[in-house]
């Protein structure tokens, strides 16, 4: 749900199991079909890849076969289904829940595509999973899961900068933040930058929180005009950043160690 997973399935167990503590372990028969379902999707894939290889002329190495089917509860209370599948990471075939039409991508996807309309069956059944199944199970973990799903965690965000050849990098980097949507922009006097900026990409962390960063090259003399933004669902408000340079101790430090030694050497001479 979101990003949060509540379920696995995997072809060694071959049972679905929920892996999020709010959902109910006693509940049998949902997970039961939950199983049935994952098995079922499991020969699928093992059909299309004991066939594809050979219809692509890859008849070696590796072979990769996706699914990707999910529905939606917009802010209106209408439903948006998806049902998409890749193989070698190229798109195959998709489903439209609207039309009730099957896409294909290439030649080899047209042929599934033709058995699956004069099957006659498959379009009907996919838009009862997409539109209604789907939409129980959503309902569902959302109501067993609201701990989860509305979970909040602020980012800590720092921003550093350095220098060469006469251009400042300033970076800002957001850690640890939950729900997985952020946005990270730099400004300068206000503006975006959108434009000069680059993006790191949003990275998992073990704990289940993400990571990301957002770089810009400016003039050293302007880095006073530059504010790193922050929006994030767990920020009542928009975060603004910026970089403040740590102050050079070397030389006080070195100033300091003199009469310390002289110091040192004057209190031994009084001791001898």
């Amino acid at each position: 749900v979101d990003d949060k997973i509540f379920g696995i399935y995997d072809s060694k167990s071959r049972t679905a199991q929920p892996i999020v503590e709010m959902l109910p372990q006693e509940d049998q028969e949902h997970w039961a079909a939950q199983t049935q379902k994952a098995q079922g999707g499991e020969r699928d894939f093992d059909w299309f890849l004991s066939r594809l290889p050979e219809r692509y002329n890859k008849s070696g190495g590796s072979h990769t076969m996706q699914m990707m089917i999910g529905c939606d509860i917009l802010e209106d209370g209408s439903i948006r289904g998806y049902d998409q599948y890749a193989f070698d990471g190229r798109d195959f075939l998709a489903f439209d829940m609207d039309t009730m039409t099957f896409t294909a991508a290439d030649p080899v996807a047209e042929i599934t595509k033709r058995r699956w309309e004069t099957e006659g069956t498959y379009a009907e059944r996919w838009k009862h999973e997409l539109g209604t199944v789907c939409v129980q199970n959503l309902r569902r973990y959302l109501e067993h899961g609201k701990a989860a799903v509305k979970r909040r965690v602020q980012p800590e965000v720092r921003v550093w900068g350095k220098e060469a050849d006469g251009i400042l990098t300033l970076s800002c980097h957001a850690h640890g933040f939950y729900p997985r949507r952020i946005a990270i922009s730099w400004m300068k006097d206000s503006m975006v930058q959108d434009q000069e900026t680059r993006w790191g990409g949003i990275v998992p962390n073990r704990d289940g929180t993400y990571h990301t960063s957002a770089a810009i090259d400016v003039l050293p003399e302007d880095r006073d005009k530059y504010r790193c933004r922050v929006e994030h669902a767990s920020l009542p408000q928009p975060g603004l950043f910026s970089w403040e340079p740590q102050p050079n101790l070397i030389p006080i430090e070195a100033w300091l160690v003199v009469p310390l030694v002289v110091l040192f050497v004057a209190l031994i001479a009084l001791l001898v």
